[in-house]
């Protein structure tokens, strides 16, 4: 069952009600006792996830667990290999670009 906010447009006063979503709104003020109690929109609440168990991979299978685990490894070798060739072709460029000698 929701809980539902209301507020009192003679007295001002806000509150909160838990009630079934098939029941009538409360009319009746519990400050007041005026029948000037109008159901408000609400934020909600929010949810909050604590603790370990809510990632999106905990709950897979053993062989796609094995299977990126090997994909991991994979593309971390790939990386490793292309950065150790990116190395060796920083070290052939030319250090300096030539510079143009300008005509006075």
């Amino acid at each position: 069952m929701p809980t539902y906010e209301y507020q009192c447009t003679a007295c001002d006063n806000k509150w909160e009600e838990f009630q079934s979503i098939k029941a009538e709104p409360t009319r009746k003020c519990p400050k007041c006792r005026k029948l000037k109690a109008e159901r408000i929109i609400s934020a909600g609440g929010g949810i909050i996830f604590k603790g370990s168990g809510f990632y999106q991979t905990d709950y897979r299978s053993e062989s796609y667990k094995k299977g990126a685990e090997a994909a991991k490894k994979a593309s971390e070798a790939s990386t490793a290999s292309s950065s150790d060739t990116g190395k060796s072709e920083s070290k052939s460029a030319p250090a300096s670009s030539p510079k143009k000698e300008s005509a006075d």
